[in-house]
């Protein structure tokens, strides 16, 4: 989970001040139907599709976008939502939908698979296309070397902690 911000407009909400503290938070939504509060009709929604929103919880969004944007351009977090095994469309898929793009299917896996990020499998996905897309898992190695290069920016960070 990542700290958003602080959001405290005075002016926010009419009845008294408010302050908000948002988090995100990268997770499949599916395991987590369950546990949605109906008492306050909570819900999730494509953020294409977001309702309206009260006081400035739209701009949290908008912040929470943005952060979770750039996370993702520095290192290979969005695999962490893919199954174990995943096709390029998927992935393409996720990164369309976060980045609110269409992108170039081709050169996307060309760059994909030359960070080396990426496996090809012999193993093909024939259910959802008809000559079969080829299966990919992750290089955890190099996902992990991405990732320890980017913590070590951080200061006093360690992966154990």
């Amino acid at each position: 989970m990542e700290d958003c911000g602080i959001f405290g407009d005075p002016h926010r909400e009419k009845y008294g001040r408010v302050v908000s503290i948002a988090h995100f938070a990268l997770i499949d939504t599916h395991q987590y139907k369950h546990i949605i509060s109906e008492e306050f009709e909570a819900r999730w929604f494509p953020l294409k599709e977001l309702p309206q929103l009260i006081f400035d919880h739209e701009q949290m969004i908008e912040k929470a976008k943005r952060e979770l944007r750039a996370k993702a351009a520095l290192y290979p977090i969005l695999f962490e939502l893919l199954p174990e095994k995943f096709t390029i469309p998927q992935i393409v898929s996720l990164y369309e939908g976060v980045y609110d793009t269409e992108l170039d299917t081709r050169n996307f896996s060309r760059k994909l698979l030359s960070s080396e990020l990426i496996i090809k499998l012999k193993e093909k996905d024939k259910e959802n296309s008809k000559k079969g897309a080829f299966y990919f898992r992750l290089n955890k190695d190099i996902y992990k070397e991405k990732i320890m290069s980017f913590l070590s920016y951080l200061p006093s960070w360690s992966i154990n902690d």
